[in-house]
């Protein structure tokens, strides 16, 4: 939509300069009204084109074609050695293709690549065929995922490959509609990937990354998260997508958000399709209006639609941000803070147990939060600490028969936040006396020091260790452990807390899939 421009002097310079501006910010809207719509490359669906403005769209062929090869050309030039895109190019196997990435797939959702590495080299070694996974035990999925996060994952991964080894003969669905309709917990953009990956399936992607990029490319503001917008990138994504290398193309689009294209701090100038990006030239023509005092803007093309506000563009209550530049876009969207819950656990250990020091963990129930997971002995937090230590207490006694009350001492809190819960655990120790190891019912069991470092915990767990290890005498001094710590709500972190480095980094990451894990 133009901008109406304030009465200007008569003075030839200014006109000029006007003039000039308007050239150059509306360089895009001349190419978009010249050339006709492609029926392969460009067209949208009806509904699409009724409901938004052509500005959002790719309506050019021309400008289709220089996207897909500028992307490519870049993506071959500068796209990072990674083992499962090693393991995808060098693999003739399709089935083994497909699993190799499968795995890569799942394993980069909400995680950043430099973590997912080592996870992902020591699971292809462990079990490097489908047949391999779908004969390990859950508590193995889970002992190998352990600080991985977002548990869930690693057991539907299994459960995948065991359908496919006993229902499918062994053989990888080879299209992203059968991948997402036949395995469990393989989502859309999931489904895409390995099809386009794997068996070089025509299908776009929409990942976090793909989001953002192609939110700025065509100056999508509105909510991402909105039926609308996801369906119109879902749609865009298809249209973009390489027919000779859409799995290149896939890797490409999300390389580009995860290396340049990110969410601060954008390297424009690096990007290879910055002359294709609408909030590029907004940011130009800002610059350009600034640098030239002009009392009005300099006609820049904008989105125009026939009647009321697109539902495409930022909302009026979120005008432009000169400081953020292209980071405009995409919207944030708006997120149910998490819900807030407490729970009281005990690390209980046998200092003096035959063959060594033994700590009790129970397992967790097979559905629900960190399903299948080991964990110190908890109980849900009441509002009395008297209460919570009695009721603290008589959890532990199920599991290790009577215990002394007086012994339970109250070391600190860990606050530890999962995908919907911010969780507080209130931390307390029981040292046990004795030698002879306490007899304990089916889902319990007592681990070395060493046997905890490996088993299938969550980092939640640890953290809590950490906490009950600062509290016992000349534990972790002059460890080289002390590089990394992970703050609790404490002002001062324990000194247990510092030697997290053993098995601890941070996994939260913002260049893997956003918006597609929710419903896989």
């Amino acid at each position: 939509m133009r901008k109406p421009r304030a009465a200007m002097g008569s003075g030839r310079r200014k006109q000029a300069a006007s003039q000039e501006g308007r050239k150059k910010c509306a360089l895009s809207s001349s190419r978009a009204k010249t050339s006709a719509p492609d029926a392969g490359l460009a067209r949208q669906p009806e509904e699409v084109e009724a409901s938004v403005s052509p500005y959002h769209l790719f309506r050019d062929t021309a400008e289709v074609t220089a996207f897909r090869r500028g992307l490519l050309n870049w993506y071959d030039r500068k796209k990072r050695d990674l083992p499962w895109r090693r393991q995808a190019e060098d693999e003739v196997d399709l089935n083994r293709r497909a699993y190799a990435v499968w795995v890569s797939e799942v394993m980069l959702q909400q995680t950043q690549v430099a973590t997912v590495i080592n996870y992902y080299t020591r699971w292809m070694q462990k079990w490097p065929t489908l047949q391999d996974l779908a004969g390990a035990s859950l508590e193995e999925v889970n002992q190998l995922w352990a600080g991985l996060g977002y548990y869930s994952r690693g057991r539907r991964l299994q459960e995948g490959a065991r359908k496919v080894v006993e229902e499918l003969g062994g053989h990888m669905p080879h299209t992203a509609e059968t991948l997402q309709r036949l395995l469990p917990g393989v989502g859309r953009y999931t489904a895409g990937a390995i099809a386009s990956i794997a068996f070089g399936q025509a299908t776009g992607v929409v990942d976090g990354n793909v989001v953002r990029v192609l939110c700025r490319v065509r100056a999508i503001g509105a909510d991402p998260s909105s039926t609308l917008v996801s369906q119109l990138l879902w749609r865009l994504a298809q249209q973009l997508v390489d027919p000779a290398r859409p799995g290149d193309f896939n890797q490409a689009a999300m390389e580009l958000g995860a290396t340049v294209c990110t969410p601060q701090r954008p390297l424009c100038s690096q990007c290879p399709v910055q002359n294709l990006c609408r909030a590029r030239q907004r940011v130009e023509c800002k610059r350009l209006s600034a640098s030239q005092n002009l009392l009005g803007s300099p006609d820049v093309e904008e989105c125009a639609p026939n009647t009321g506000q697109c539902q495409l563009c930022p909302p009026p209550s979120e005008p432009w941000d000169q400081t953020l530049g292209v980071a405009n876009f995409p919207r944030k969207t708006s997120r149910r803070p998490p819900r807030e819950e407490c729970s009281a656990t005990c690390v209980l250990e046998q200092p003096k147990a035959l063959g060594g020091a033994r700590i009790l963990l129970v397992q967790r129930p097979n559905t629900g939060l960190l399903a299948g997971l080991w964990e110190f002995p908890s109980v849900t937090l009441v509002p009395s600490e008297q209460h919570q230590r009695k009721a603290l207490l008589k959890e532990l006694q199920s599991w290790a028969g009577p215990l002394p009350a007086t012994h339970l001492r109250y070391l600190g809190e860990v606050v530890h936040t999962f995908s919907h819960i911010k969780l507080t655990y209130q931390v307390y120790g029981l040292t046990l006396e004795g030698q002879t190891p306490v007899t304990t019912p089916p889902g319990a069991r007592w681990l070395t020091r060493e046997e905890f470092h490996t088993a299938a915990i969550s980092t939640a767990m640890k953290k809590v260790f950490c906490v009950y290890e600062g509290h016992q005498p000349g534990t972790c001094k002059g460890s080289k452990r002390s590089q990394v710590s992970i703050p609790s709500s404490r002002k001062k972190p324990s000194l247990g807390q510092q030697v997290l480095d053993t098995f601890l980094r941070p996994h939260i990451s913002t260049d893997a899939p956003s918006l597609n894990t929710a419903a896989q």
